[in-house]
């Protein structure tokens, strides 16, 4: 479980003080739950739910209103899984672009794929098209190895 460094933290609250927001208890509360619970790709339901247990006053449409802002802040990505629902997670400094993911197509269970592994392919592309990549997105879709054994 990867925790936020308190210059991570200090950058959160830089970031949304120059918008003109706090770091609210619940916008704290919120981003705390998205870290325990990082490689779990919450929906917004999935967090209000969690976060509910320690804000029982919070509303789900604080919850949307926060992760939205989050997003923009480039604190969390939104992934989609083709599911109708988005997920989030964390963004770390040091990444370049979003990781890859593994889906289950039994379970649903995600898995992600840890290090680039486009970076030649996304050379070609740049020099080839004349285009700058400033991310991308891939999700493989199978079976994991539980769902295999059965």
């Amino acid at each position: 479980m990867s925790k936020l460094t308190p210059s991570e933290i200090e950058k959160l609250k830089k970031n949304l003080k120059e918008k003109g927001y706090k770091l609210t208890p619940q916008r704290r509360a919120i981003v705390d739950i998205i870290i325990r619970n990082e490689g779990d790709h919450l929906t917004t339901e999935e967090l209000y739910d969690l976060v509910k247990v320690e804000c029982p006053e919070i509303g789900l449409a604080t919850v949307y209103r926060t992760v939205q802002l989050l997003e923009e802040l480039g604190v969390v990505s939104k992934l989609d899984l083709n599911d109708g629902c988005y997920r989030y997670e964390l963004v770390h400094e040091n990444e370049n672009h979003q990781h890859h993911h593994l889906v289950c197509s039994e379970c649903g269970k995600v898995i992600e794929v840890q290090g680039d592994l486009l970076e030649v392919l996304e050379q070609e592309i740049e020099s080839k098209y004349n285009f700058k990549i400033k991310n991308h997105s891939v999700k493989f879709y199978g079976i994991c190895s539980e769902c295999k054994k059965n």
